[in-house]
């Protein structure tokens, strides 16, 4: 078992493993699934920032956790939003739990300072999910999006990264994942992690 950071050859698995939430389930509000090619645009434009990561078992990939932005406006650059998907049959095999980990650990070493998850309800497991990785309820956005000839509502979930620092003038922004220097602390990170 190991994860990695994922690269944009990736792309066909990351859209086989996306696919369902998109086309069957109202997990995501994309109404079109992407394909492989759409996939790994999606890796090389995140990974300049943020992590995007992938579990393997005996070289196969079987699940995936990334972290975008929150919002463009510069207050928030010490936000991110994180998402998890994992193949079917590697549910509740700990692999949402591992990339979690290795996300938020390397995300703290980044200088993000908070995390937020949205959730399309009803989802039991994804909210008990969430919340046993230390996520707490902030509210819920009513009737939000349209799919499936449905108004659904999206919870929100919010998680600290790191002590939040208030001082006088400025915060360092975070570091770009395409900047960060410590390597090997990155590779401790994701061995640490995936053996959990």
């Amino acid at each position: 078992m190991r994860i990695r950071l994922a690269v944009p050859t990736d792309g066909p698995v990351l859209a086989e493993i996306y696919a369902p939430a998109v086309r069957d389930r109202t997990t995501s509000f994309e109404i079109d699934a992407p394909d492989g090619v759409e996939m790994a645009r999606r890796v090389s434009t995140l990974l300049a920032r943020t992590p995007w990561l992938v579990f393997e078992r005996e070289g196969v990939v079987t699940g995936y956790a990334y972290a975008s932005p929150h919002r463009d406006r510069a207050a928030y650059q010490w936000s991110v939003e994180v998402s998890a998907y994992v193949f079917p049959s590697a549910h509740r095999g700990g692999v949402g739990r591992r990339l979690y980990s290795a996300l938020f650990e390397i995300l703290a070493l980044q200088r993000f300072q908070n995390a937020y998850a949205g959730i399309t309800l009803p989802n039991v497991s994804s909210e008990a999910f969430h919340r046993s990785m230390g996520f707490t309820p902030v509210g819920v956005y009513h009737g939000v999006g349209f799919k499936f000839g449905a108004w659904h509502d999206v919870a929100w979930y919010e998680r600290g990264l790191r002590p939040r620092e208030n001082q006088p003038g400025t915060l360092a922004p975070p570091i770009p994942l395409s900047e960060l220097g410590d390597r090997e602390t990155l590779e401790k990170i994701l061995g640490r992690s995936a053996g959990l």
